[in-house]
């Protein structure tokens, strides 16, 4: 049964028509046929293929006069399975022996492994003939870390994070994918972030978790209100008055040591500051002032 994943990586494709032949073009540098339109057209593969064959997505690609120039069959591939290999030459077949016109498959494969046995060339027999899928997956997607280029390419933003969430730069990916979904209505973030979220890793689930944390002590909202209720709002209180807390120590620190006496009222300020910047201002002022009233300004 498909997966929300699966189902999740499909939909984007669905929505995002022109998505599949721009990234053959911009990845797998593809000299794709000029066209003026790209459509899903999954309802006419039901009537060429049987039951036992059903791709994810078929799109059409056509010229400004409505002629045919390429055919795209898309298939979500999460994990190994030998069928495929016997499924994707029947549909490339079929299709472009019906639609009379070029015919490619095109993987969505997140996993290293699985896409690298997806990529294997598929020989039809005696090495007579084959079939190469495309891939999009580790290899291929790039490593997107600049939040403005993810902003400008949500959708491949939220590919690179499936693929390289959990590699070395992935924090960084992961980051800058979740702040391009703020651009995007709710419901489409929403199954964007759960895409990128059950890709990761319990390492790497912490890792997002204590950023997100860090980002909501310190009032740096740069995450859509959605991923910033990862994180329970007891324990982030928690951290929170704990953080407040230790520069509150500080600041009093530094000032019994320069002598400088408190009043009632300043005391009351301090302990009463709930804002990051404002104590990390007074800490800096505490260096170098003489008296409570230059500290506090």
């Amino acid at each position: 049964m498909p997966t929300l994943e699966h189902n999740a990586l499909v939909e984007m494709f669905r929505e995002h028509p022109e998505l599949a032949p721009r990234l053959l073009s911009t990845l797998f540098h593809i000299a794709v046929p000029p066209h003026a339109s790209v459509a899903v057209v999954e309802s006419s593969l039901d009537q060429l293929i049987p039951v036992e064959f059903r791709a994810d997505l078929v799109l059409e690609l056509r010229d400004a006069n409505g002629a045919l120039v390429l055919a795209i069959v898309l298939e979500v591939q999460r994990e190994v399975d030998p069928d495929k290999k016997f499924s994707w030459p029947t549909y490339v077949t079929v299709v472009r022996a019906r639609k009379r016109c070029g015919t490619v498959v095109l993987v969505v494969a997140p996993d290293a492994g699985v896409a690298a046995w997806a990529a294997e060339n598929i020989d039809l027999g005696l090495g007579l003939g084959n079939v190469e899928p495309l891939v999009l997956g580790p290899a291929v997607v790039p490593e997107i870390t600049d939040p403005a280029d993810a902003e400008h390419e949500t959708e491949l933003a939220v590919l690179s994070a499936v693929a390289h969430g959990n590699g070395p730069n992935g924090l960084t990916v992961v980051e800058a994918a979740l702040v391009a979904l703020g651009r995007l209505d709710q419901e489409h973030a929403l199954v964007y972030f759960q895409l990128i979220w059950n890709g990761l890793r319990e390492p790497m689930r912490q890792a997002l978790e204590a950023l997100v944390m860090e980002r909501q002590i310190e009032g740096e909202a740069t995450f859509p209100p959605f991923v910033q209720k990862l994180i329970d709002r007891g324990k982030l209180e928690g951290i929170r008055e704990g953080k407040l807390e230790g520069k509150r120590d500080t600041l009093l620190r530094l000032l019994a040591r320069a002598g400088i006496a408190l009043t009632e009222n300043e005391s009351a300020r301090i302990q009463t500051c709930t804002d990051v910047a404002t104590l990390d201002r007074w800490i800096d002022n505490a260096l170098g002032s003489k008296t409570a009233t230059e500290v506090l300004s």
